[in-house]
């Protein structure tokens, strides 16, 4: 099926590893001109360079996405280089996990305040192309696991905020949507860390998983991409989550 994406520009934040260069590879094996951005410069120009060589059309910056006139000036950039924007996908998380005030101030200024920064920013080039938002959340967003307090509090207020765009936004043409993954493993992620640094609580987490398993990244940036996708024209304000059954509530 043809996702009508060849040509389209989508901006990725956090496209270096893990989910977000998951949807990096996955938007521009559409035919996409993918901007990303990530905080360290040196992991930035070799997924550059890795990239490029595999015959994909993408840019990428350092820079990082707390900062307000860092983040703005990017998709500003983008926009100026590619003369549109079509998709704008909001990744990054600071994984602050715990209940100190340092989590809740990461978790606060990173996970939720970097998605609103950067719906502000894409919203008036996503007006201007009938364009979509997607950004990621987490099935800790959804129920209490062991990471309720800052990260999951934060993951939910992301479903919250996203949703509400949906509303305010769809007579104008603008779709926005949310994935919740649940446990993604690839190697140097969290999962493949607590794998070697807690065993049991890796070995507890995947024997919640009816699959057996966890989450591989593309599979994460496949909904990303279907919800991406014109294709989906008329979906928007609903949450995509992407567990293999890991939650047990149901999603009403």
């Amino acid at each position: 099926m043809d996702l009508q994406l060849d040509g389209k520009v989508a901006l990725v934040t956090g496209g270096t590893k893990g989910i977000g260069r998951a949807c990096v590879e996955a938007l521009a094996a559409e035919g996409a001109t993918v901007a990303f951005c990530a905080r360290h410069k040196d992991g930035v120009d070799a997924a550059t360079e890795e990239l490029t060589a595999g015959g994909h059309t993408v840019a990428g910056t350092a820079l990082d996405v707390a900062d307000r006139e860092a983040l703005a000036g990017w998709v500003a950039a983008t926009a100026d280089q590619f003369g549109r924007i079509d998709v704008a996908v909001a990744n990054v998380s600071a994984l602050a996990i715990g209940p100190t005030e340092e989590n809740w101030e990461k978790g606060f200024q990173v996970d939720l305040m970097h998605t609103v920064r950067l719906a502000e920013a894409a919203l008036p080039h996503l007006t201007a192309t009938k364009g979509a938002l997607v950004a990621i959340s987490s099935v800790s967003g959804r129920e209490i696991d062991f990471a309720k307090d800052a990260y999951g509090t934060m993951k939910a207020a992301v479903i919250h905020y996203v949703q509400g765009i949906a509303f305010q936004h769809a007579a104008a043409g603008v779709r926005a949507n949310v994935v919740s993954p649940g446990n993604t493993y690839f190697p140097g992620g969290v999962w493949a860390n607590i794998e070697s640094g807690n065993p049991d609580l890796f070995s507890t987490a995947l024997g919640l998983n009816p699959t057996g398993r966890m989450a591989k990244p593309e599979e994460i940036a496949y909904a990303v991409t279907m919800l991406a996708s014109p294709r989906a024209s008329f979906i928007t304000g609903t949450n995509v989550v992407v567990d293999g059954a890991l939650t047990r509530g149901v999603q009403l």
